[in-house]
């Protein structure tokens, strides 16, 4: 059998592989997420990156961009039909009727994993892409809207990105008000129907609210003298706004009003809200949510509220830059044979006492100090014969150039002191 060409042994379109780098940037995401999140007592939930296709589609509807177009949806042997997570809010709350844990609310997860959505790839978007995000189950006040945003706000800044972003808010009112909008942002776009994109027109009979969110220039000109959400908030609608942004000025959190910002699907209620930056072209959203009090309702469980948001892991990652560096090694540099098999049980007891450890598996002197300094170590452990017959080392650190010599018997001790 002839070897496979290069050709065929690329990467799926919309996929991408994640080298060290990659995965440092992202694991810097994740760890301050995990950090920030477990500080506001959240815990970590992981769901199976596939569910039985009802997950997605009952809540989402069968006539969404995401169900009919952007799910990975396949029929098992057992004749199921199986779909890849295109997003993981579904996700959590079919964890909690799955597991009976409604009445152990409040629920406060986060998570971070993978999702799968078939969509044109550009920067900062694939079709398997990684998201953190949590959720907060069970509270309906106002101040669970504060507390996830604020949250969200402290990962970026540990980040150090909070700055480059900017926090727009918006409220899609309740379920009555929704309906009073609907109807007159419908009654206002009929009459421009044939003017509008060709989403924007599928919209209209399925999901109006979204065409508030079209990129299209030709639909936002239109949109100028559409109705306007927070015009046909009712007394409750507003009370609960006015709540979440007294919550966030109490806090110091900077946010701009966006009244064109929206969440298409029905179960959306009150507060929605997105971290947007200029930073990265077209794809600015780094992070969005807003309260779904409808959602585990629609999914057959009670009514019950619930608020989270996702942020897109790639996205926030090349916000960040350069990767954060890893630990810098120790290298050991054996000279001749007794040295090698001193060098590997150095080796392996200093990795065990949780020092971070570079031995070359060949190579004269010259060529191990080089790839020393390759790995950007800390300093160059050297066994050379004379300091063996002394039970000792010599130390040379690297970015100095000093050299000291260490008892075999006191490595660990002395790398804690020059750490």
């Amino acid at each position: 059998m002839s070897a496979p060409s290069s050709r065929k042994l690329q990467p799926v379109r919309g996929t991408h592989d994640l080298l060290p780098a990659d995965v440092r940037r992202q694991r810097a995401v994740t760890d301050a997420t995990r950090a920030v999140a477990e500080r506001y007592g959240y815990g970590e939930i992981a769901t199976p990156i596939f569910e039985f296709t009802d997950v997605f589609s009952r809540p989402l509807g069968e006539t969404t961009d995401v169900v009919a177009k952007e799910m990975y949806t396949f029929t098992d042997r057992n004749g199921d039909s199986l779909t890849l997570r295109p997003e993981n809010t579904a996700s959590v709350v079919r964890a909690v009727l799955s597991n009976g844990l409604l009445d152990q609310a409040p629920l406060k997860y986060h998570y971070a994993g993978p999702m799968f959505r078939y969509e044109r790839p550009q920067k900062g978007r694939q079709r398997q892409f990684h998201q953190i995000g949590v959720e907060l189950i069970g509270v309906a006040e106002p101040a669970a809207d504060v507390e996830v945003i604020a949250l969200a706000a402290d990962i970026l800044d540990d980040l150090g990105v909070l700055g480059v972003t900017r926090l727009e808010l918006n409220s899609l009112g309740d379920p009555a008000s929704r309906a009073v909008h609907r109807d007159a942002l419908v009654a206002h776009l009929t009459p421009l129907a044939d003017r509008l994109s060709e989403d924007s027109r599928r919209r209209l009979e399925r999901n109006p609210l979204r065409i508030l969110d079209s990129k299209d220039e030709g639909d936002r000109t239109l949109l100028d003298g559409a109705p306007r959400l927070e015009d046909h908030l009712n007394d409750d609608s507003r009370r609960f706004f006015d709540a979440v942004r007294r919550g966030l000025d109490h806090l110091g959190i900077a946010y701009v009003q966006n009244a064109r910002l929206v969440r298409g699907f029905d179960y959306y209620t009150h507060t929605a809200f997105e971290f947007v930056t200029q930073q990265l072209g077209a794809q600015g959203t780094v992070i969005g949510g807003g309260r779904y009090d409808g959602l585990v309702e629609q999914m057959g469980g009670p009514a019950t509220p619930g608020i989270g948001w996702a942020g897109g892991i790639e996205r926030i990652a090349m916000l960040i830059g350069n990767p954060p560096p890893g630990p810098r090694p120790y290298a050991i540099v054996p000279i001749g044979a007794t040295a090698e098999g001193i060098a590997d049980r150095l080796a392996h007891d200093l990795r065990r006492r949780g020092f971070a450890v570079d031995l070359a598996y060949r190579g004269n002197v010259a060529r191990r100090m080089k790839r020393a300094n390759k790995v950007n170590a800390l300093a160059a452990l050297i066994l050379g014969d004379d300091e063996l017959a002394r039970g000792a080392l010599k130390v040379r650190l690297l970015d100095s150039g000093r050299e000291i010599e260490v008892a075999l018997d006191d490595v660990a001790a002395r790398l804690a002191d020059l750490a």
